[in-house]
């Protein structure tokens, strides 16, 4: 910066001497007529040259500082989320170790002739916990580099799979799922995406809306098409998510107040988020639990080049 200044006064000094040679040399040279002295001209040209100069360079300055205090608040920012998701994984990883742990030691101080059948669902249960949640980590940190297979997907036919699919599970059986699916004057356009991975993606959402509601709940799948976006919304009459969890419901690990008793990794939404973001789109939330109740999950696809992602509105 101070070297900067020191450039900004070339000008003047410049001037200065010049300045000191005409009052010397033509002291009352006449310009435009006028009786001007040459010297006081140069010396205010100077002056109004350094000037200017130091304007433009204390503006470039004050935009490097708030260029430079943004970066610092974006990397606090990605420090605390990092920590927080080293918090939240020794945590999860520390239960189903402390779960097996028990039940070891459970089968070691046994007297049973023959007690490990009582232990092992036990076992199995804390193993395949760290199976998923292993896998759901490795699904995440591939997720960037993996090439999308792209082509042209038709949405209502994706979420009619995932219905199907779903209702063979023992979350889906006889639950009571919608969709609607516009028609009139034309059916939805289809999007750009990698089939498997949206496909994921919509039934981690479908899931999650079975997972917590409560069984007489309706869940719905409904789409409607506006300036060439596709808004895909899964909603249920479920109880609703408190308020301090939404902030915090799409990052990694992150397991919201009335979904720390359910099964899971508390990373399917970060992948939901992450996946509906490399095509392009985003994916909101918006839950009320007083009174009228229920969740509803936005997705917003582009119906064009998933390369060119929509503005959330």
């Amino acid at each position: 910066m101070i070297r900067r200044l020191l450039v900004s006064l070339i000008p003047l000094a410049v001037c200065l001497p010049a300045a000191a040679g005409v009052e010397l040399l033509a002291p009352d040279l006449q310009v435009l007529q006028l009786r001007v002295s040459i010297g006081w001209v140069l010396i205010l040209l100077g002056l109004a040259a350094s000037f200017f100069l130091v304007f433009l360079f204390l503006l470039y300055w004050l935009h490097l500082r708030r260029v430079g205090q943004a970066l610092e608040a974006e990397q606090q920012v990605r420090t605390e989320a990092h920590d927080r998701f080293l918090k939240q994984l020794d945590h999860e990883l520390k239960n189903p170790l402390t779960g097996l742990r028990a039940a070891v030691e459970n089968l070691e101080d046994s007297a049973s002739a023959d007690p490990l059948p009582a232990v092992l669902p036990d076992i199995r249960l804390q193993v395949e916990r760290m199976v998923h949640l292993t896998g759901d980590l490795r699904k995440l940190a591939e997720l960037d580099d993996i090439p999308l297979e792209l082509g042209a997907v038709n949405l209502e036919e994706l979420a009619g799979d995932i219905v199907e699919a779903i209702r063979t599970q023992p979350l889906g059986a006889g639950r009571d799922i919608r969709m609607v699916f516009p028609r009139v004057p034309w059916p939805l356009s289809p999007v750009m995406a990698d089939e498997d991975l949206l496909g994921s993606a919509f039934y981690n959402l479908v899931e999650n809306a079975l997972k917590y509601s409560r069984p007489e709940d309706v869940v719905e799948i409904r789409a409607a098409e506006h300036d060439r976006v596709i808004h895909v919304e899964i909603a249920d009459t479920g109880p609703g998510i408190p308020a301090e969890d939404l902030p915090r419901i799409f990052e990694e690990l992150y397991r919201g107040s009335n979904a720390r008793e359910r099964s899971g990794s508390g990373l399917g939404l970060a992948l939901v988020k992450r996946i509906i973001e490399r095509h392009g789109g985003t994916v909101s939330v918006h839950s009320r639990r007083d009174g009228a109740t229920g969740s509803i999950f936005t997705v917003r696809l582009p119906a064009g080049n998933p390369a060119e992602p929509i503005t959330k509105r």
